[in-house]
């Protein structure tokens, strides 16, 4: 498997089931509507580590624009590399979200709320307010990051003097943080915390006929996109001044 199929595959899983928390949450008729906040925020911590034990080694498992620039900035990935892992990212991304749109279209033909059926592509801020949304953004995505930095330069011994990686074991603390950063900072914007988990998922709803959809808000598509950038690059600066 190729970096480029890596990074495709692991964020399309990661959007399916992130997304697919999200329709079986909100949407009609669903077995799991009213889950709640605790349920979405555990799945997409869940989901998180089923891409990247899919992605990881062979791509590493960024699965995030906002992990690309962070590493690149960080010195720890090359820059030459970003642009392609960010197109598979948003390749994947667009995939993942259009099969949860096929699995669930039933629930949001049964849906009368558009923006529920919106929510179930790109977030939107709980109350709209653009310098605390970007704060959430910026905050969320420097404590993302912030902490892969460290995950990425962890090894463990084999026993025989060896270091090797994490390896599958890696996925568990990102899940984990991702877990975190939605309890605890993701209540105010929805915590996209990644450009292409936002971006693509937020085109196919613009693109794909949903009966009774809304428009899909591009006067706050930005926000998700700038502010988990520069969340990475204060991560970036910060870790190599420490």
């Amino acid at each position: 498997m190729t970096p480029f199929i890596a990074e495709l595959l692991g964020t399309g899983i990661l959007i399916l089931l992130g997304g697919g928390i999200v329709a079986n949450d909100i949407l009609e008729k669903t077995k799991g509507k009213g889950g709640g906040w605790m349920t979405i925020t555990t799945a997409w911590g869940l989901a998180v580590f089923a891409g990247v034990v899919v992605a990881g080694p062979y791509s590493g498992a960024h699965l995030n624009p906002a992990v690309s620039i962070g590493l690149a900035a960080g010195g720890l990935f090359p820059w030459a590399d970003v642009p392609l892992y960010i197109l598979a990212q948003f390749i994947g991304a667009m995939l993942g979200s259009s099969l949860v749109y096929a699995m669930y279209k039933d629930h949001f033909d049964a849906t009368e709320d558009a923006g529920l059926k919106r929510a179930v592509f790109c977030t939107d801020p709980a109350i709209p307010n653009t310098f605390r949304n970007m704060l959430s953004e910026i905050l969320g995505t420097f404590v993302l990051i912030f902490c892969v930095f460290y995950f990425s330069e962890a090894e463990i011994n084999d026993g025989t003097g060896t270091t090797v990686g994490l390896g599958s074991i890696g996925a568990i603390p990102v899940a984990f943080i991702v877990w975190g950063i939605g309890l605890s900072l993701g209540g105010t914007t929805g915590y996209a915390i990644n450009p292409a988990r936002d971006l693509g998922p937020r085109i196919v709803h613009a693109l794909l006929p949903i009966r009774g959809k809304t428009d899909s808000n591009w006067s706050y598509s930005w926000v998700p996109v700038v502010g988990p950038i520069i969340g990475a690059l204060i991560a970036a600066m910060l870790f190599i001044i420490l």
